[in-house]
């Protein structure tokens, strides 16, 4: 039964309940039965230590892990003590998972916060008398009484209503609170009523502001309003984010590259030895099956998902200084590629705040607004420095306020009125004037206020009301209306003495019109520039609320999301879409109103069929499924709920929207500095593997793994952090968002990957080589193919390639431009190089530990200053292949 379809007694009839006497203790005690407490469903925590596994599912943790499994089995095979490389490799990975852990710290909480929101204590009807009860034992049929303060405990259809306002903006987006009634609403030709319109039910999660009134529960726990977002939330799946997709097929990419390598560098060394040499010493077979597997084990670049998980910590970092609070880590990059931001209009486009922005004036504008403020049950508060009460009347008082009219009260003291009364759609005061005299303020719809007024203000005097003056000040008043302004209206009347009677009927006729106030819940300043600035980075912004649509429409021109009404859809008009007809049409529109919390999750999912990565703001519980369902969930911090922080991905600690857009810029810089780091480490890997493929082939081993691991792990590392701390590029936000399905290769990386491998590889070689000769004074593959590779050559090689790899990471401060052109230095780089090249002479220049890496204590002079020669020419080779590859991209 949809129950603000049906009459009261109907509602009171389906439910077997009494509005006087309420339900038997006896019949609340069976329906508890049924029905379970008002509550809703807490979800199980995943506990901590889940948690920790569940950061090793990620495929690039997995292949280290098989890596470290591989490396202690062929150890163990061979009878060697291979720990060194097991504990290093096993090390990164518990290391990455707890610093994973203790970022997203994720904790479900939001069903726990739902249910705060919910009412502790009800005054309920129960055998005839009032109780008063906790919330979780209500039950349907219940008959609740329900004042100003009071938290709606449950849904209810309402039954009796004096005057009750119940302020909704948590559940429907509607910034003014809404005046409830007891009759059946009609549909009028639409399938169903949106929730924000349904005038004769109040929702859990709600709150009353005016007014009292009495209503019989139809729905507790899950099957009210509020448990039905909470179920959303449960039903909302986690995805992956770009980067996660993009690092599993990476991984899957070496996982091939590694398996290829093991069989190629197998079968070379089989056929150089020869089969039959092979199978008659089958100790070769194992031995060259070692070497094929230690090389794949080293070759796989063990620091990179450190690295991208450190460089993601400091971004949350940076992006919290920058009023960006990261709740989920991977959210920093997803910002990067954000296209469209889906926002909430009540709390995050504006202030979620009525103001009085236009006047109409007919008396002088101390008169009207201190008319105004008086006519009103609003207070100003001077701790606060702002009135308390309903918001339209708070906003009266705070506009006098502005004109330094704050004690009213106790100037012009009330001495009688007639209330607000949602048939008269007006309220009368009088007041106490200090000349003794008695003034009579009313203030209500234009249409009926001047509809009583004989007389009208011109400035200081008081003319006769004529129907050409009734035409102006009604056309002024539909001006206003076309701007989405709610108006007010204002007439006064004088008296010499105290009026006896003060029924409206005695005090509302004969007056003198004053003027119109028109508000509403204006736009934050900070906005307009925030969309303009995310239009040049190429991201849409679209406005998604529960408030009515010339309101939005209005706010959405004004802040540039949408030019006319043609661009503005309702609920009601997406219910009657099929989600295909939703997919197709879903870009036409930029403002989304009279909206529900399913169709938010619509709107977000239709704008993800489109391939877009979508953004959802949002500060009300209303917001919260669609929040979970969009690639990232933004909440607000200041003005959110509880339940719209817990599920957000990110909040905002200063609730402004501008935050999104530097959010965002950071996101591009991280991934931007990402792909810097893969680039950087994979073209090092790249060489490493060229180089021992290029030495077997020739007959000798170059490398053994622990020098590989020690390039990886140490050299190349602290370089690589300190790329994820370089600076956004200056186009960072001017050049459109990319595309999600953009590999990480995208845009002749792996090109430039392969490349500058192939570089490394020659100087490396190159160094061998220049070894060789130095200690036997001539090159002779034959010799070295007869025995391991000569130690000194080794050691320069070594040497050489480290500092490839300190050098190239200055060329990988940026992918195109000529690190000689770049105006900031990255002090973090400088310390990461300093630090990784002592790190280098420690390990060549410590006799001890020369010895364990290369079996040779020390390397003449000539031999380290062609190394280190060899590394810096690095430099010079990128820079030219930087400039011939501007050159090819700006010719397409």
């Amino acid at each position: 039964m949809k129950e603000y379809l049906a009459s009261a007694e109907d509602v009171l009839s389906e439910q077997s309940t009494n509005a006087e006497t309420g339900l038997t203790s006896a019949e609340a005690q069976a329906r508890a039965a049924k029905f379970g407490p008002n509550k809703l469903k807490e979800e199980e925590k995943t506990p901590l230590w889940i948690r920790f596994f569940q950061q090793m599912a990620d495929p690039m943790v997995i292949m280290l892990i098989v890596a470290a499994v591989i490396s202690a089995v062929t150890g163990m095979i061979q009878g060697e003590s291979e720990w060194a490389d097991v504990i290093i490799i096993m090390a990164v990975v518990i290391i990455n998972s707890a610093l994973g852990v203790i970022q997203e710290a994720k904790s479900e909480e939001a069903l726990a916060a739902l249910q705060e929101m919910s009412a502790a204590q009800s005054k309920v009807i129960r055998d005839g008398k009032q109780i008063s009860l906790h919330s979780s034992e209500l039950v349907p049929g219940d008959i609740v009484l329900l004042e100003a303060g009071d938290a709606v405990p449950a849904d209810c259809r309402v039954l009796e209503s004096a005057s009750m306002k119940i302020e909704e903006a948590a559940l429907t987006g509607e910034s003014v609170p809404v005046e409830k009634h007891t009759d059946p609403i009609a549909l009028d030709g639409a399938d169903d009523v949106p929730l924000g319109d349904r005038k004769n039910m109040c929702y859990m999660g709600s709150t009353v502001v005016y007014g009292r009134g009495r209503a019989v529960v139809c729905g507790t726990g899950m099957d009210t309003e509020m448990g039905k977002i909470a179920g959303a939330l449960n039903d909302a799946k986690e995805e992956l984010t770009p980067l996660q997709v993009k690092l599993a097929e990476l991984s899957k990419i070496l996982t091939v590259l590694v398996i290829v390598i093991c069989v190629v560098v197998f079968a070379v060394d089989v056929l150089r030895a020869g089969i039959g040499t092979v199978t008659a010493e089958p100790h070769m077979l194992l031995d060259t099956f070692m070497v094929a597997v230690s090389l794949a084990v080293a070759a796989i670049p063990e620091g990179l998902v450190a690295v991208v998980t450190i460089v993601l910590s400091i971004g949350v970092t940076k992006m919290a200084k920058r009023q960006a609070i990261i709740r989920n880590l991977s959210a920093v990059e997803t910002l990067g590629c954000t296209q469209v931001i889906c926002s909430d209009k009540t709390g995050t486009l504006t202030q979620n705040k009525m103001t009085v922005v236009n006047h109409e004036l007919a008396a002088p504008e101390e008169k009207l607004l201190a008319g105004m403020a008086l006519c009103s049950d609003a207070k100003w508060d001077e701790e606060a420095g702002e009135a308390v009460g309903e918001p339209t009347e708070c906003a009266l008082v705070n506009d006098a306020a502005k004109m330094g009219m704050k004690g009213l009260d106790e100037e012009h003291p009330r001495v009688g009125e007639a209330p607000f009364d949602s048939g008269r759609k007006m309220m009368s005061v009088v007041v106490e004037e200090a000349d003794g005299n008695f003034e009579q303020y009313t203030k209500g719809a234009p249409d009926v206020v001047v509809g009583l007024c004989t007389q009208v203000y011109d400035g200081d005097k008081i003319v006769p009301m004529t129907d050409e003056r009734r035409e102006q000040i009604l056309a002024a008043n539909k001006a206003m209306a076309d701007q989405a302004l709610r108006v007010l209206a204002l007439a006064s009347r004088t008296y010499t003495e105290k009026p006896a009677d003060f029924a409206a009927e005695a005090l509302e006729n004969n007056l003198v019109f004053c003027g119109l106030s028109g508000m509403i819940d204006p736009e934050r300043p900070e906005v307009a520039p925030a969309i303009e600035e995310a239009h040049g980075a190429g991201i849409r912004t679209v406005m998604i609320t529960g408030d009515h649509i010339d309101t939005a429409v209005a706010i959405a021109k004004n802040l540039g999301i949408v030019e006319d009404r043609s661009q503005a859809i309702t609920g009601a008009e997406i219910d009657k879409m099929s989600e295909e007809e939703l997919d197709q049409n879903i870009e036409k529109y930029g403002v989304y109103a009279r909206v529900q919390p399913e169709h938010k999750t619509r709107i977000v999912e239709a704008w993800k069929s489109k391939n877009k990565i979508v953004a959802m703001t949002g500060d009300g519980v209303n917001d919260a499924p669609s929040i979970k369902h969009a690639n990232i969930g933004i909440g607000m911090g200041i003005t959110g709920t509880d339940v719209t922080k817990n599920v957000a991905d990110m909040v905002l600690a200063d609730d402004n929207f501008a935050t999104i857009i530097g959010a965002c810029e950071e996101g591009r810089r991280i991934y931007d500095n990402i792909r810097k780091v893969i680039q950087f480490l994979l073209s090092a890997n790249l060489a490493e593997v060229f180089s021992v493929f290029a030495a077997t082939l020739m007959g000798f081993t170059l490398f053994q793994p622990i020098q590989l691991l020690w390039v990886n792990l140490v050299t190349d590392c602290f370089p690589a952090l300190a790329l994820g701390m370089e600076d956004a590029e200056g186009d960072v936000m001017k050049r459109k968002p990319r595309n999600a399905s953009d590999g990480v290769f995208a845009g002749h990386m792996g090109l430039d990957t392969v490349v500058q491998g192939l570089i490394i590889t020659v100087l490396v070689l190159a160094s061998f080589f220049c070894g060789v000769y130095f200690d036997l004074g001539v090159i002779d593959l034959s010799k070295l193919a007869t025995s391991m590779a000569d130690e000194e050559g080794v050691m320069m090689a070594f040497i050489t390639l480290n500092m490839v790899e300190i050098f190239h990471c200055f060329n990988m401060r940026s992918r195109r431009a000529s690190i000689f052109h770049m105006k900031k230095q990255n002090k973090w780089l400088w310390g990461a190089a300093f630090l990784a090249l002592v790190l280098t002479l420690i390990v060549v220049e410590v006799d001890a530990l020369s010895m364990i890496f290369f079996g040779v204590e020390h390397l003449e002079p000539k031999g380290m200053v062609t190394a280190l020669a060899l590394g810096f020419l690095i430099i010079p080779l990128v820079e030219i292949y930087k400039a011939i590859m501007r050159a090819v991209e700006k010719e397409k």
